[in-house]
């Protein structure tokens, strides 16, 4: 569209709404267009939202892959010993009756 025809748009818009209406109606038209551009926006940013979340988790899963570690294992720390078992097998295990014998034995001897 030329500036010829741009013209001749407004003439005949003044034409038929007037003098006085054609601000109101600049007015109408500019608010619909904000409104529009601003829903537009909140899309744009809701859907950019849900794409980085996804990102996000897909991350963290990736990170959880590469460091599957039982809880109950224990973590070796450079410079420390090993860490020994705290299980004690059928012939370890010692009652407390025991205990209290070998102390009065060694009491008495």
């Amino acid at each position: 569209m030329g500036g010829g025809e741009i013209a001749l748009i407004m003439v005949v818009v003044l034409l038929l709404f007037g003098g006085k209406k054609l601000p109101e109606l600049a007015r109408g038209l500019g608010k619909g267009i904000r409104e529009f551009k601003d829903a537009s926006e909140g899309v744009k940013r809701e859907i950019h939202r849900n794409i980085n979340a996804v990102d996000i988790e897909e991350e963290i899963k990736e990170q959880e892959k590469e460091v599957e570690v039982p809880i109950d294992a224990p973590v070796p720390v450079e410079g420390t010993a090993p860490i020994q078992s705290t299980t004690t097998t059928a012939e370890e295990k010692v009652t407390e009756e025991e205990v209290v014998d070998t102390k009065s034995k060694e009491t008495h001897s």
